[in-house]
């Protein structure tokens, strides 16, 4: 592994998004990738005079339609564009496959034997904090049952059983920033402007999210359980007011992301390992904000050795830098004490990855 001397200032100019796409030196919205949720055999949530994959078919070719009206540059891909079965694991790689630099996920929900509960929430990938969060969880990765021999797809991955989540405890959150960031603006949009109960942003093990190489966010439009939601869904007009909400959250969000400059700053106070080699190197993300943070901050006091990183806007703050993955989750016990929800993430020649990919890298 090559090492840096102390004090090393690396200013790395970033391609079109977060995995190299050109030599741009602005950050550009190039592709968008919208994803109606089921489909065909899948008929996703049942209401009393609806099918999810219905309601969610025709938000997601509308949203499109205003995206490329107003940006005719953006690329806008579909995972689905007539009421077809997807396989789970395909949607996410149709993204990647694009490259795309933003993966919408679009669905309606439903409640057994209850009625009354509606709203409108939106999804980012991490790990659940309520038992409706896991419920909403588990309905959303119970697609994949429609499919021949998942066991082995979805790497032995049960979704109706609560032990299969913790799988999710070593995903990477490198987008979670700009994740966030996009769901707040949703939700922001269906309350303000839509006028739709808004349930807020949250955060669950959905495998659809976790497989995106890219800024994700899962939408779910309403409660078809709801009959007073269930009509406003089922309408041209409520579904006009939809894609209409979250096209305005994407224009905000692009609006957002691409007041910044690409351009990654790393700072490293003493000798540390080299994200910029030719090795992999996973270290622990402690923190990250949109103001910049000093690394002498108390804040980071008794962590050890500091690493910045400036993507998009937003500082993140790591430590722990190797290239043993087990050094850095036995490194992770030890910091979780002081950082409660910190989390593992990996580089890879000046690039963040995902943990698996960087699995895949080390064993090639």
């Amino acid at each position: 592994m090559n090492r840096v001397s102390v004090f090393l200032m690396v200013l790395v100019l970033c391609t079109n998004s977060f995995f190299s796409k050109g030599q741009n030196s602005e950050y550009k919205i190039n592709t968008i990738v919208i994803d109606a949720g089921h489909g065909g055999k899948d008929p996703g949530a049942i209401g009393k005079h609806s099918y999810e994959k219905n309601i969610v078919l025709s938000i997601a070719l509308k949203t499109g339609n205003y995206i490329k009206e107003n940006f005719p540059d953006i690329k806008v891909v579909y995972t689905r564009d007539t009421d077809v079965f997807i396989p789970l694991q395909e949607r996410p790689e149709i993204a990647n496959r694009c490259k795309a630099d933003l993966f919408i996920s679009i669905h309606a929900n439903s409640l057994k034997n209850n009625t009354r509960t509606y709203g409108t929430e939106t999804f980012i990938l991490g790990l659940h904090k309520s038992e409706d969060n896991l419920a909403v969880a588990m309905k959303e990765n119970s697609v994949m049952l429609y499919e021949d021999d998942y066991s082995n797809k979805y790497e032995g991955f049960n979704p109706k059983d609560p032990a299969s989540y913790i799988i999710f405890n070593l995903m990477h959150s490198l987008h979670i920033d700009n994740s966030t960031s996009m769901a707040q603006h949703t939700e922001y949009q269906f309350k303000s402007r839509v006028g739709r109960q808004s349930r807020g942003v949250k955060a669950a093990e959905l495998w659809v999210l976790r497989k995106a190489s890219m800024p994700s966010v899962l939408i779910e439009v309403g409660f078809i359980s709801n009959p007073k939601e269930e009509k406003f869904l089922l309408s041209e007009k409520g579904q006009d007011y939809m894609a209409s909400g979250i096209f305005r959250a994407f224009r905000s969000y692009k609006e957002e992301i691409e007041r910044h400059s690409s351009r990654t700053l790393v700072i490293k106070k003493t000798e540390v390992a080299d994200t910029n080699s030719d090795e992999v190197c996973f270290c622990i993300q402690v923190k990250s904000s949109s103001k910049r943070i000093p690394l002498n901050s108390k804040v980071f006091e008794g962590l050890g050795t500091i690493e910045e990183h400036l993507i998009n806007g937003v500082y993140k703050y790591s430590v722990g830098h190797s290239t043993n993955l087990k050094t850095v989750i036995n490194k992770k016990r030890e910091i979780k004490r002081r950082v409660s929800d910190c989390f593992i993430v990996a580089y890879y020649k000046g690039n963040p990855i995902s943990i698996k990919e960087a699995k895949n890298i080390q064993k090639s």
